[in-house]
């Protein structure tokens, strides 16, 4: 079984990397960027000049790309391609809706699509480690669930496609909260003559204890803001589901907030920062 990956960015890179390590066929690789796909082809990838010569040798097309309108551009181009011999698998973080509107295109081919979007950062990629949320048809899942085991360790169905994504903003959008907590709760007390590696050992003695302020406490605490996941793709996804729970009627103040902490990051021209630097803007209000 010959798999093929599009996007070769921060995460799919190490993804694309772990696929070629694991699998015991040929992996094929694609990014508009030529020295990506130079990079995974001196991992052992089979480079190709483009997504539509990717999805025409692969019997498992994986993307992984930015935005909502790169995945329907990737889709919409290698329709032609696709038949009942194909499966196709975004793990992009885009809007449930467009990928439920991908899916039905894709499936009248006669190929298989399932939307998984991943958790965790660079870190968890090279790793293998990530989480995935997997969107599709039973049968599907258990076919890919082997492919996915590649790059991630913990690996669930929600729902039909469109499930996994709504899952990740979901999740994401918790993040943020958490993060927006720890953030003004830090700034309070270091305002009252608290450090913060103090207030990280006394926040996990207790109810409020988090993995977001344990993997990040030191990085704060020496101002890095080296990236791992960018401001303006929290940003994103921030905004993803204040746009979902629009649609479905559902009030999000928490989330607000931090949209507008974010939006305001990236006014600041803060966007390629990671998204801990979120901290410069609630303490400098």
């Amino acid at each position: 079984m010959k798999i093929g990956f599009i996007g070769l960015g921060i995460m799919g890179e190490s993804m694309c990397e772990n696929i070629v390590k694991k699998h015991d066929d040929t992996v094929y690789a694609f990014d508009f960027v030529k020295e990506k796909v130079d990079l995974l082809a001196s991992k052992g990838a089979v480079p190709c000049e483009s997504s539509v010569e990717l999805a025409e040798k692969s019997d498992v097309i994986i993307s992984m790309v930015p935005k909502s309108e790169h995945s329907r551009s990737v889709y919409e181009g290698i329709l032609g391609k696709l038949n009942e011999t194909k499966t196709c698998i975004d793990m992009s973080t885009i809007d449930p809706s467009v990928s439920v509107e991908i899916s039905e295109m894709v499936k009248k081919t006669g190929a298989r699509f399932a939307d998984a979007p991943v958790v965790k950062s660079k870190p968890a990629a090279i790793a293998g480690t990530l989480g995935i949320y997997v969107g599709g048809d039973e049968e599907t899942y258990e076919f890919i669930k082997p492919i996915l085991l590649y790059m991630g360790e913990n690996v669930i169905r929600m729902g039909d496609n469109g499930k996994g994504l709504v899952m990740k903003i979901c999740h994401n959008a918790l993040v943020s909260q958490i993060q927006n907590g720890v953030n003004e709760t830090i700034t309070l007390a270091k305002a009252n003559g608290i450090s913060i590696p103090d207030y990280a050992t006394a926040i996990s003695y207790g109810g409020a204890s988090n993995w977001y302020l344990d993997g990040q406490a030191a990085k704060l605490e020496a101002e890095d803001y080296t990236t791992a996941f960018s401001i303006e793709n929290m940003a994103k996804d921030v905004n993803i589901c204040v746009n979902l729970a629009k649609e479905c009627g559902v009030k999000v103040p928490g989330e607000e907030n931090a949209l507008d902490v974010y939006r305001t990051a990236l006014e600041r021209g803060m966007g390629k920062e990671d998204f801990r630097a979120t901290i410069k803007v609630v303490r400098d209000r």
